[in-house]
């Protein structure tokens, strides 16, 4: 369903605030876990330019051998270096390069390397000589975790814009040094629904405490969450940050069609 509504939302979304980039973690973008190839050529042919990514990168079987073909997805940079994926994206937007930089929290998620030190380590060693705009995605479970890594890299990135609970929260800022932060971007995906998922299943794994299968949300009342950042390329730091909450109309899906968020 988050495929569907980024279909039909994304492009009038674009040319209202004249957007010049469009990021998306797309890391739940097939049946609400992972990506495929399929799912990044729709998102890609929807307007989005750069997908992000977080734990469930390889949920799907298979993509890490596709993953090549998909060469605008960038994954945790804090993953083990062997892993496939570029941890490091930079893109050329009206004569400015921007760096896209993924980070994966270690507080509630799996053990990866530290997503303070790894920021250190990128932005000391591959993205201050070849890009004046940086944005990171921080796919963290705890806010704590967000915030702190947001005042981390404040006045050195131009966002720090947190990811993974599906939730958008309301605690957008410019911090002191002029970065831009939020805890979590929300998702794009079924309104009437538990973070994009059926809502009988979860209801029921929580009072009966035996596993039930989740299944997205396939069509229905939508919502689109986002936020809008204008950045002077001059200082790399923004100028305008505004969240984005829009509620959609019903969505009617195939049957058999991956969602819940784009």
């Amino acid at each position: 369903m988050g495929r569907a509504i980024t279909k039909k939302v994304l492009p009038a979304t674009k040319q209202e605030f004249s957007i010049d980039l469009t990021i998306a973690n797309g890391e739940n973008s097939s049946g609400g876990y992972g990506i495929t190839e399929k799912a990044y050529n729709e998102l890609v042919a929807s307007g989005i330019d750069m997908i992000t990514m977080g734990n469930h990168i390889f949920d799907k079987k298979d993509f890490a051998k596709t993953l090549a073909n998909c060469p605008n997805i960038v994954r945790p940079a804090n993953f083990p270096p062997d892993v496939p994926g570029k941890d490091l994206a930079i893109m050329r937007v009206k004569d400015v390069n921007v760096a896209i930089v993924n980070l994966l929290g270690r507080v509630f998620m799996q053990a990866v390397d530290c997503p303070f030190r790894t920021a250190d380590k990128l932005l000391g060693e591959k993205i201050k000589k070849d890009a004046s705009v940086i944005i990171v995605d921080m796919h963290a479970e705890a806010t704590s975790e967000k915030a702190a890594l947001g005042f981390y890299l404040d006045g050195r990135v131009a966002a720090v814009l947190g990811t993974h609970t599906h939730v958008m929260t309301a605690d957008e800022k410019i911090l002191p040094m002029g970065t831009a932060f939020i805890s979590d971007l929300g998702m794009v995906g079924a309104l009437d629904s538990v973070i994009g998922m059926q809502k009988e299943p979860i209801i029921a794994r929580f009072l009966t405490q035996m596993p039930h299968r989740f299944e997205p949300v396939r069509e229905g009342r939508g919502i689109f969450n986002a936020v809008v950042l204008k950045v002077d390329a001059k200082t790399g730091l923004p100028v305008e940050f505004k969240r984005i909450n829009k509620e959609v109309a019903e969505i009617k899906m195939e049957s058999g069609t991956e969602g819940p968020e784009a």
